[in-house]
């Protein structure tokens, strides 16, 4: 028996990357998973490899920086599936990258919206579901640019700091209502937005790239075993936290 069997996930940003693995990963685990990202043909893709593995998914397009499609995500989850009892939050987009006094506003502020904005919204109708039924675990992605900062991502890293008290707090509002919210803070990890950023940035990609102890970059499924285990009965007594998964490139 897996670890999330019979539970129904949701995650965001599934259409590629980390937000793949972890759809995967709660399919591999006998999760129903609902997979959620903009992109209509990365999300199905995403979709037809968890049924071809034997696993159950649907679809949800969806933008979850406009509220009305969020709550029709979650939404998807109930009326597909019966509820909801365990999300995954990934879904981000930096908008820019580059010196903080040449951002401009727009570029800063659509950086805030997609990357924190949008992850207070999908836990707000997220709790809703989860709130009715007396249980859950929500797992917000962050990011080690959070907690020591990056140079020439700024927005990124302060939207990111954010998602770490929005995690915090929020656990402390629900914990005692049955639901535990953590979150996983990836160091660098070999997805298609990281490979477009050492591109954009080739004087800081290879310093990125030794930034782990470990001395190699990480992979998404690494990502997504330790979002799996977070929103496993195995973690029952652990909310509020973050847990970097980055080879050691937090203590480095």
């Amino acid at each position: 028996m897996g670890l999330l069997e019979n539970k129904i996930g949701l995650v965001t940003g599934a259409g590629g990357g980390i937000g793949r693995a972890i759809a995967e990963a709660f399919a591999r685990e006998g999760a129903k998973v609902v997979v959620a990202d903009f992109n209509a043909e990365t999300a199905q893709e995403t979709v037809e490899l968890i049924k071809a593995a034997g696993g159950e998914a649907v679809i949800s397009i969806a933008d979850v920086s406009d509220e009305d499609a969020v709550k029709a995500m979650v939404n998807t989850a109930v009326t597909e599936f019966g509820g909801l009892d365990i999300a995954c939050n990934s879904a981000a987009l930096s908008r820019g990258a580059g010196p903080i006094h040449q951002f401009e506003r727009k570029v800063f502020d659509d950086t805030l919206t997609m990357c924190l904005t949008n992850t207070w919204l999908c836990m707000k109708y997220e709790l809703e579901v989860m709130l009715a039924a007396g249980k859950g675990s929500i797992v917000n992605i962050s990011s080690n640019s959070s907690l020591k900062g990056q140079p020439f991502n700024t927005a990124y890293a302060a939207a990111k700091s954010g998602v770490n008290i929005l995690t915090k707090s929020s656990a402390a509002e629900y914990g005692a209502q049955g639901i535990r919210i953590n979150a996983v803070s990836p160091g660098v990890i070999r997805t298609p937005g990281v490979e477009k950023y050492f591109e954009e940035q080739p004087k800081i990609a290879e310093g990125l790239k030794r930034s782990a102890v470990m001395g190699r970059i990480g992979e998404p499924n690494e990502i997504a075993e330790a979002v799996v285990f977070l929103c496993s009965d195995r973690a029952s007594f652990i909310t509020g936290q973050l847990l970097s998964v980055d080879g050691g490139g937090a203590v480095k």
